[in-house]
């Protein structure tokens, strides 16, 4: 796979992952801050790759947080062509509906 593929790939499965209490997968409601797909540090052959997330929470104290992240690392691991999967979770900025998709907002009536 090329990196814009592997990029598309978890684009994909990032809609996904839902937090429990909330309909709306992590990637419409504004939680993926950034995607970087780099050439893997120890490659194993051609096109593999390192994912490197930033994400956030709606809330700081999200009792699904480690529910939420498990799910991605076990999703974005099972890419083919993906060698290492690295979630960061930040803060800054602080998330707020405006993050979210167009749709999103619309699903959970904020439009």
């Amino acid at each position: 796979m090329t990196r814009e593929q592997i990029e598309d790939k978890t684009i994909e499965m990032l809609k996904t992952v839902f937090d429990p209490e909330i309909p709306v997968n992590v990637y419409d409601l504004g939680m993926i801050y950034k995607i970087d797909v780099e050439d893997a540090a120890e490659p194993e052959g051609e096109n593999v790759f390192d994912l490197n997330i930033d994400m956030t929470f709606t809330a700081p104290n999200c009792p699904a947080a480690d529910f939420i992240l498990e799910d991605i690392n076990q999703k974005l691991s099972s890419i083919q062509g993906v060698k290492a999967v690295n979630v960061e979770v930040v803060f800054e900025p602080e998330w707020t509906k405006d993050m979210m998709s167009e749709e999103a907002r619309l699903d959970l009536g904020f439009m």
